[in-house]
C-alpha cells in the first residue's frame, strides 16, 4: 500500500501500526458512517474512528525556555556586558541599559513568532472487532473526508496496522500524520469551527488474516 510520506510518528501503544497515508478535541464517528458504495469485510467491525488536531513542540519542557538562534545569543550577549559595564558607573545609566535589553528581547520574539508559525499535526484513530473466526494479522483501512454541503470527497488518508486481532477481540489503532484531513483543515491554526467543514468514514481496503488467506476489496 500506499505510504505518506510526511508520517511524522505512530502512537507508542500501537507501535506496529505504519503509515501508508496545544491539541483540539476529537469527535468519535459512528460506526455505521462508512463511504458510500464501500462496504467492510463481514467479519470486521468497525466500532469507532475519530481524528484530533495537535500543536507540535509542546512537548518540550516548559520551562526550558526557546531555543536561541545565534542573532538571539549575540544580542543578548552583548545586552549582558553593557549592563554589566554599566554597574561601574551610575544607577540611572544602568536602568536605561536594561530597557533597551527589554526592547531588543521583545524585538526578537516577535520576529520569531513571525517567522516559525505554529504548526499542527493530526491524529487518526479507528477501532475494530474481529466478529470472525480467524485470527487477523494486518488490515489496510482509509479515513476518508467527504465536503458536508456537497458530499465530494475532499481527502482520503490510506494506513496499515500490523498487529493480530483474536476472533471476538478488539483493537484501536492511531497513526500521527502531518496532513490534515483536507485542504479545509489548517496545519498553522485553529479554527473554531473548521470540524464542521467534513464528514468522514472508515473504508478497510485488505485484511490479511494469521492462516495466510486475505480478504481483497474488490
Amino acid at each position: 500500500m500506499k505510504s505518506l510520506s510526511l508520517c511524522l510518528i505512530i502512537s507508542a501503544t500501537f507501535c506496529a501500526a505504519s503509515a501508508r497515508a496545544q491539541t483540539a478535541s476529537a469527535a468519535i464517528a459512528p460506526a455505521s458512517a462508512v463511504a458510500a458504495g464501500e462496504s467492510n469485510p463481514a467479519d470486521l467491525v468497525v466500532v469507532k474512528f475519530s481524528w484530533s488536531k495537535e500543536r507540535l513542540g509542546w512537548e518540550r519542557d516548559p520551562f526550558s525556555g526557546p531555543v536561541e538562534n545565534f542573532e538571539e545569543m549575540r544580542v543578548r550577549s552583548r545586552n549582558d556586558k553593557r549592563i554589566d559595564d554599566a554597574k561601574r558607573g551610575s544607577a540611572p545609566e544602568v536602568d536605561r541599559i536594561k530597557r533597551e535589553a527589554k526592547a531588543d528581547s521583545a524585538n526578537l520574539e516577535q520576529l520569531r513568532r513571525q517567522q516559525t508559525p505554529p504548526r499542527y499535526g493530526f491524529m487518526y484513530k479507528v477501532s475494530v472487532r474481529n466478529t470472525g473466526a480467524k485470527t487477523i494479522k494486518s488490515l489496510d483501512w482509509d479515513h476518508v473526508f467527504f465536503d458536508t454541503d456537497t458530499k465530494a470527497e475532499t481527502g482520503r488518508h490510506q494506513f496499515t496496522s500490523s498487529e493480530k486481532i483474536a476472533p471476538g477481540k478488539q483493537k484501536e489503532f492511531s497513526v500521527f500524520a502531518s496532513a490534515p484531513p483536507s485542504s479545509t483543515i489548517s496545519v498553522h491554526k485553529l479554527q473554531k469551527r473548521e470540524r464542521d467543514t467534513v464528514s468522514e468514514s472508515i473504508v478497510v481496503v485488505r485484511v490479511e488474516y494469521a492462516d495466510g488467506s486475505v480478504w481483497q476489496r474488490p
